[in-house]
This record gives structure tokens, C-alpha cells and sequence, in this order.
């Protein structure tokens, strides 16, 4: 049973903003330097480091993400 009048654009939405139709752009995001709780090295993170809260390079992340599993 087809509604008259009613059409359904499958796949394609003109509400969402992309940069591939002229939608949104974006600025590039402000990283901030730390320093990695678990080995020390430098990195950047896209949030201001809260001192009271661990800080993790990218290595170290993905190694603690997995060992939650």
C-alpha cells in the first residue's frame, strides 16, 4: 500500500550535513600536550588533561581498551 504524495529518498538524507554535498566544515580540532601515566612519553590529546585524572598515549589506550575484554 503506496501513500500518494509520500515519496521515500532511500539512502540519502539532505538533513545531514557532509563536506561531499557542501555541508558542514569543520576547523581543525585544538590538541593539547600530556604526558602518558603508564610510559612516560609526550601526546596529544584533543581535551584539556585534568591533573587529577590518567592520561594515555595511543599505544598505551589500545593496550588497556583490550585488557577490558
Amino acid at each position: 500500500m503506496e501513500r500518494k504524495g509520500f515519496q521515500r529518498d532511500r539512502g540519502h538524507s539532505r538533513d545531514r550535513g557532509s563536506s561531499r554535498e557542501g555541508g558542514f566544515s569543520r576547523e581543525p580540532q585544538k590538541m593539547y600536550k600530556a604526558k602518558c601515566s603508564e610510559c612516560d612519553m609526550e601526546t596529544e590529546v584533543p581535551f584539556k588533561p585534568d591533573p587529577d585524572r590518567p592520561v594515555y598515549c595511543r599505544e598505551c589506550y589500545a593496550k588497556r581498551k583490550s585488557r577490558k575484554f
